[in-house]
């Protein structure tokens, strides 16, 4: 099975009520929004991205904090509704009768909770370059696991995008890693290490790239 990701959303957390009910809300995740720097790149959501997954999708949930102990609502039993717009992807949950989303509707309604977070697996994706020529991963195909309210973003672990690219660019995943760390994945993308890595080369060390890489810096500057 694929490896589950983790997003968020700053700012979109709505507190919605009425006579019905409470309900929490907002945008999960917006399209063709550029990320913060996740290390290396950027990851923006291409607006077809959840399309067909949605469409054939199975259950998806809404959890506080993506915690289990914490459902909220989920789209199997219709307490959790997500729509696709324009802009990105909309949830609204109906908030069940329970001390833990009593408080979380508290919290929500004095503007302690802000953020949204989605949980996806990746099924496509692509890479590139930003206009600034900055490495940009764009997420084609996405299915949607679950959404979150969350106080806060949690750390965001980016293996999985490290590994698409080094998958795709038949290198090793270490290795990658390290050009990620110190902001050599554009060389990677433009395959200027090519010159002295073949397609294939699986045992690269993160040690060997980087000296390769610096070495063509090096010839570059000259």
């Amino acid at each position: 099975m694929r490896e589950t990701e983790v997003r968020h959303t700053a700012g979109t957390v709505q507190l919605r009520a009425d006579d019905s009910g409470q309900r929490l809300g907002g945008f999960a995740l917006k399209f063709n929004r550029l990320s913060q720097n996740l290390g290396g790149f950027v990851e923006r959501i291409a607006p077809g991205a959840l399309t067909k997954t949605l469409r054939d999708a199975g259950d998806v949930l809404c959890r506080y904090q993506h915690e289990d102990h914490y459902l909220l609502g989920r789209t199997a039993s219709g307490t959790l509704r997500v729509s696709l717009t324009d802009e990105g992807l909309d949830y609204e949950v109906d908030l069940p009768d329970t001390d833990y989303a009593h408080n979380l509707a508290a919290l929500a309604a004095r503007g302690d909770v802000q953020h949204s977070s989605f949980a996806f697996r990746t099924l496509e994706d692509e890479w590139g370059f930003t206009e600034q020529g900055f490495p940009l991963r764009t997420l084609l195909e996405i299915q949607l696991v679950d959404v979150a309210p969350v106080v806060q973003p949690a750390y965001l672990d980016t293996t999985s995008g490290l590994r698409s690219l080094a998958e795709s660019r038949h290198l090793d995943l270490d290795a990658v890693r390290a050009a990620a760390a110190s902001d050599g994945l554009a060389d990677v993308l433009r395959g200027v290490e090519a010159q002295e890595i073949e397609p294939g080369d699986t045992h690269s060390t993160p040690v060997a790239l980087m000296q390769r890489m610096a070495c063509l810096r090096g010839k570059a500057a000259t």
